[in-house]
């Protein structure tokens, strides 16, 4: 936990067009990140939204991302670490150098549209009670390509004190996050350096725990999917890290399995059916299926589990990927 009581009593303001207007501290997180960062940095400076600050955040890089974000001067105040911390610990050092009275997470490879801090802002001003607004996101690859009609969510998801529906289906997705920073002081953790995957998942449901989510029915970001992400390369952390976080919020909310029980099992199926991912796509079909079979009745995912018998993971996801172009030539895409 960190000392901030002070640190957040002491919101930041600057002048615009003669109106006082509350700032916004973009976190950037780097680690390696020169092939996308120059797009990343040029869509906050693209923002009708202009009182804002990046604090660009090197977790010890060994290409020239630092260099490049120095290059845009003043509004970007970078720092860089002498080691390599984990994804939650780094976020935590970034927000610490900050001033805004509200933060907005873009990651070097994401972009986001113009209109996306004036629309978040305008809607915290709306309510006090608003502690993070999100939206929908288009989805691009390696190349900048939107994949086809690539909005991720294909409905109007849940708003308001929605801690259980996250738990059971979480939605948000993090270039799209905006948050009141005095909510950390709320939840008094901030970003646990333990996760390095879900990092982001663990202190937006503590916060929808007690504050609203807003949701602003447009697509205001971008997400850019692709092999080299640090989401694909460390996905086999996603099984473990959210069973720590079924046994930290155990332990954070009395009663939580029992209140939530129908949520939690989603989530434990969520994670057995990572676990079976896993174990396929290393070549251990058998010992996967294993894993995955007492979970199958409450589990969509069987087509898997039936091919594991016949092709390797490879294959399989090949052929899904195949299908999934044909499909949404007319068909918006589904964000996982």
């Amino acid at each position: 936990m960190h000392d901030a009581a002070g640190f957040f009593l002491s919101v930041n303001y600057v002048k615009n067009n003669d109106n006082i207007m509350p700032t916004v501290s973009v976190i950037m997180n780097c680690l390696n990140c020169s092939k996308y960062l120059k797009e990343a940095i040029d869509s906050v400076f693209a923002q009708t939204y202009q009182d804002w600050e990046i604090i660009f955040f090197d977790d010890n890089s060994s290409d020239n991302s630092l260099e490049i974000a120095k290059s845009y001067g003043k509004n970007v105040k970078c720092f860089r670490s002498d080691q390599t911390y984990s994804l939650g610990q780094a976020r935590n050092l970034a927000i610490e150098k900050s001033s805004g009275k509200y933060l907005a997470f873009l990651d070097c490879d994401d972009k986001w549209l113009p209109a996306k801090l004036q629309k978040q802002v305008n809607e915290f001003e709306k309510d006090e009670s608003v502690g993070i607004v999100c939206s929908n996101a288009f989805l691009f690859n390696k190349n900048g390509e939107d994949f086809p009609h690539p909005d991720y969510l294909k409905t109007i998801p849940p708003q308001g004190l929605v801690f259980g529906e996250l738990l059971k289906n979480y939605f948000l997705c993090l270039p799209t996050v905006a948050i009141r920073k005095e909510v950390l002081l709320s939840i008094g953790e901030w970003f646990d350096k333990r996760f390095s995957q879900i990092e982001e998942v663990d202190v937006f449901l503590r916060i929808a725990k007690n504050w609203k989510v807003a949701y602003i029915p447009e697509v205001l970001a971008k997400y850019r999917i692709h092999r080299d992400s640090w989401t694909y390369t460390h996905m086999s952390k996603s099984p473990e890290e959210k069973e720590l976080l079924i046994e930290k919020f155990s332990k954070l909310y009395p009663n939580f399995k029992e209140d939530y029980k129908d949520e939690v099992a989603a989530l434990q199926n969520q994670i057995s059916y990572e676990r079976f991912y896993d174990l396929w796509s290393k070549g251990q079909a058998k010992k996967a299926r294993a894993y995955f079979k007492p979970y199958l009745k409450f589990n969509k995912k069987l087509l898997p589990y039936i091919f594991s018998y016949v092709m390797p993971s490879s294959i399989f996801y090949s052929l899904v990927r195949i299908a999934i172009k044909i499909r949404l030539i007319n068909k918006p895409a589904e964000f996982r």
